[in-house]
């Protein structure tokens, strides 16, 4: 397929692809799917090997939120049956952390849930990060406490946190549509604060709230020039007691060909197969494998993931090896400080060539035809792990 062969031949230049060719990878047929995983795996491949980095989340606080994200368990509202408590204490956080760890885990993620962190939230997260770091040599640690104000994230720096976690979640112009307490403006400016602080930038999306393909290239080609390290893509949990609960809209071959987009148009970064994985891809998560090369591993914030050996027999059955804690994630062209971008620039790599490229018609969300039907039972609130008695999943 010749779309697919100048594709392979951008990636492997770091080359951004026009928002045409973008839109065609999510508009492939799935008897073209095979074909579009293996050209996007070649991609893959040539940055980041056979290698999966493995994250754990730790949810540091749980519920309560002031803030009205349609998609969210945890938002204002929200009736979804799901853990709620206050600030783990710094102890209590970092067994949680030693845990995922302890089952391969290379970064551990500390999330929060609220609008932002007060001054006061920016010192407990510092001693919970002092302690992991103490408790766990050369682990890596990113921070996700939502909008930041001035000055919090140098002190998160100076703290020992790696990078800070804010994703866009969907397109600039549908963003209202899902969030009225703040704007899409007030997250790239957070990811921002965190890229001037010094720290590895961590930003992605939510596919499946209903959005069209325009709205999902939009996205990524804004995360590309936003330039993270790091691209979170998480598949919607439509939550019981949320306003998504019934958009069911992805199925599993959808999901492989947003994820294959993801990685064409940002082929040298660390793209994370994130929340929403075991509910739409199933059966089919081990070929995502060949498109991200990075996983959360074990359970999420609210929700449940499969069991942390599952994941673990996972990549080694599919020919993928766990990232070790010596190996550095990132090409050297990106992992090294001030390292000048290549010829046709990194993902977002601030050259001309990464903006937009063309016009898009915009298009109705797409449904994939012959959709299974809902699987509402995999949606598992979380009850083991932070917030509980229970051993965690890792």
């Amino acid at each position: 397929m010749d779309l697919l062969n100048t594709l392979v031949d951008k990636g492997l230049r770091r080359e951004l692809p026009t928002r045409e060719e973008a839109l065609a990878v999510l508009a492939t047929s799935d008897d073209d799917l095979l074909e579009v995983v293996a050209a996007a795996g070649k991609v893959r491949r040539q940055w980041f090997g056979r290698r999966v980095k493995l994250n754990y989340l730790v949810n540091l606080k749980s519920g309560l939120c002031p803030e009205d994200c349609s998609y969210c368990s945890q938002r204002l509202g929200s009736k979804a049956e799901i853990l709620k408590y206050t600030w783990l204490k710094p102890d209590e956080a970092s067994k949680a952390a030693a845990a995922g760890v302890a089952g391969g885990a290379k970064r551990v993620c500390l999330v929060a849930s609220g609008r932002g962190p007060t001054d006061r939230d920016v010192d407990r997260v510092s001693q919970t990060i002092e302690a992991i770091k103490e408790q766990n040599e050369g682990v890596e640690v990113c921070a996700c406490l939502g909008l930041l104000s001035e000055g919090q994230a140098d002190r998160l720096r100076s703290a020992g946190a790696d990078a800070y976690n804010h994703n866009l979640n969907t397109s600039e112009g549908t963003y209202g549509d899902i969030t009225t307490t703040h704007t899409y403006a007030d997250r790239v400016e957070t990811v921002q604060q965190a890229q001037a602080a010094g720290l590895s930038a961590c930003s992605g999306l939510i596919a499946g709230m209903g959005e069209s393909d325009t709205d999902l290239v939009d996205v990524v080609f804004s995360l590309r020039e936003l330039d993270p390290d790091s691209v979170p893509v998480n598949f919607l949990i439509p939550f019981e007691g949320t306003p998504l609960a019934k958009e069911w809209n992805l199925t599993p071959q959808r999901c492989l060909r947003i994820l294959a987009m993801v990685r064409f148009v940002c082929p040298d970064v660390e793209v994370r197969l994130a929340g929403g994985r075991e509910v739409h891809l199933r059966s089919m998560q081990p070929l995502a494998l060949h498109l991200v090369n990075s996983i959360f591993l074990g359970d999420y914030l609210t929700s449940e993931g499969q069991a942390g050996q599952t994941d673990l027999d996972m990549i080694a059955d599919a020919g993928f090896e766990v990232e070790g804690a010596g190996t550095t994630t990132l090409p050297r062209h990106r992992a090294e400080v001030g390292a000048e971008p290549e010829t046709g620039g990194g993902c977002g790599g601030h050259s001309a060539g990464c903006g937009p490229c063309g016009d898009a018609v915009d298009e109705p969300a797409a449904v994939d035809a012959g959709a299974p039907a809902a699987r509402t039972d995999l949606v598992s609130v979380r009850r083991r792990g932070a917030g509980t008695d229970l051993a965690p999943n890792a």
